[in-house]
């Protein structure tokens, strides 16, 4: 890891790791993957009770296979659940994690800070007697990949970011490159103005946490997952076709689209 990119934080709890090891006798266990950059981490969780009868967390542990982030991750969210009542820690999220962690650079708010979601498997593996593996996926490439067409179409229906005012999207065939929770999200705003939302994503699996995963799995946007953007095409001054290719088919294939979003996008 190198300093230059990761808080004083991030580096402590990555070379002095908190609360690592496991419960043999656990209440629950949440274990959650990331299969596309192949971080994984489990966490475990004592119950008891405080004097207002509540149940908190009295005890976690972790164990994690991956990145520098991924260890970073994991020891943070172990120190903030300590204590807490089940509630409150089921409400703690990426964001809170990357926050105590004073930031994380944003790739890695993608692909591998997953602890959240791990202690939210934990906690409802101990709640409803959930099966605590849970696959989290998105795109972690997103520093590297090239898309064509990109510059030629910004400004004339391809987004950097989420545009000021959606209603400008209103009907409009949309298609968003999974970037992280911040394009799904959105891709799930959109619904609310157009009936015509695509995620590509490269994740075998619908992506997100698991509380995204929930509502896309019930929303009208449509995923094509093991998929990729390739290149961004129109005439004159708007976009009209994307070419996307199908890594489990290995081919490509072209949709009609009005608008591109590109969260995150460094190509």
């Amino acid at each position: 890891m190198k300093s230059t990119s990761y808080s004083d934080k991030v580096l402590d709890h990555f070379r002095n790791p908190r609360n690592v090891g496991e419960i043999e006798d656990a209440d629950g266990v949440g274990k959650v993957g990331n299969p596309v950059c192949g971080d994984l981490m489990w966490i475990y969780i004592k119950v008891g009770k405080n004097n207002n009868e509540e149940e908190i967390i009295e005890d976690i542990k972790f164990k994690t296979f991956g990145c520098g982030s991924a260890v970073s991750t994991s020891s943070m969210v172990t120190e903030m659940a300590k204590g807490m009542t089940l509630d409150k820690a089921y409400d703690i999220t990426r964001q809170n994690v990357a926050d105590e962690l004073d930031g994380l650079p944003p790739i890695k708010m993608h692909c591998s800070n997953l602890a959240a979601d791990a202690l939210k498997a934990a906690i409802d593996n101990y709640r409803t007697g959930a099966e605590p593996d849970v696959e989290i996926a998105t795109s972690c490439q997103l520093d590297t990949r090239i898309i064509l067409g990109v510059e030629k179409f910004i400004g004339k229906g391809v987004y950097k970011e989420a545009p000021a005012d959606l209603g400008d999207l209103k009907d409009k065939r949309i298609l968003i490159l999974d970037s992280g929770d911040e394009s799904l999200e959105l891709a799930l705003k959109l619904t609310e103005i157009t009936g015509r939302v695509i995620v590509v994503t490269s994740a075998k699996s619908i992506p997100g946490t698991v509380e995204l995963r929930k509502k896309l799995k019930h929303s009208e946007v449509k995923i094509l997952q093991e998929s990729d953007l390739l290149e961004i095409k129109g005439q004159l001054d708007e976009v009209e076709k994307v070419l996307i290719h199908d890594y489990d088919e290995d081919e490509n294939y072209e949709l009609t689209v009005d608008a591109v979003i590109l969260i995150d996008y460094r190509g």
